[in-house]
């Protein structure tokens, strides 16, 4: 059906309104805007969430830390950190050389000693819980693909809307063409 609606634009009918014409063409500007601008959207949006949770954007600090303890093998319900890992204590050397502790999310399994990259905000303080980099990528992903589907259901609801004051100025046309058709069959009757 919409495929003949935009191959109206290519033929003439004596029969066709405008409001036909026009309903046909905003399909097709929908369909363009559809295809060129949602993906657009997506992969801007995509990219700025992505810059966003890049560590040197928040002014973190990588580190070289090492857990104090074993952490467990499996994580449970008192351990569990974001995205399958554990809440450990770990130590590290702050710039100005002191040794600190704190806690932040490791993988479940590893041993005391285990070195790992640790990130410290701008003062100073661990990140418990930093976002990683597949985090990172899937957010991206995920925001990239929403507002993509947002976008282009946006568009198709501004077609709806269009179409349905397109009717509206039809059924207004034709009260009035039936109207006048009734009228001058009033005045022809004896």
């Amino acid at each position: 059906m919409p495929l003949q609606t935009i191959h109206r634009l290519w033929r003439h009918n004596p029969l066709e309104r405008g409001t036909d014409l026009a309903q046909a063409w905003m399909l097709l500007a929908s369909a363009v805007l559809c295809a060129v601008l949602s993906p657009a959207a997506g992969i801007a949006a995509a990219r700025a969430v992505n810059a966003a949770s890049q560590p040197s954007s928040h002014g973190w600090q990588r580190v070289s830390a090492a857990l104090t303890a074993d952490t467990p093998a499996r994580f449970g319900v008192d351990s569990a950190g974001a995205g399958g890992r554990v809440i450990a204590t770990v130590r590290w050397a702050a710039p100005d050389g002191t040794v600190r502790t704190g806690e932040m999310a490791v993988a479940p399994g590893l041993r005391a000693g285990t070195r790992t990259t640790a990130w410290l905000d701008r003062n100073g303080s661990l990140l418990r819980n930093p976002v990683t980099p597949e985090d990172a990528v899937a957010q991206s992903i995920a925001v990239g693909v929403v507002t993509a589907s947002s976008t282009g259901l946006l568009v198709l609801g501004l077609n709806k809307v269009g179409v349905l004051l397109l009717n509206r100025h039809r059924y207004a046309q034709w009260e009035k063409d039936w109207a006048e058709t009734d009228s001058r069959g009033q005045h022809r009757q004896p």
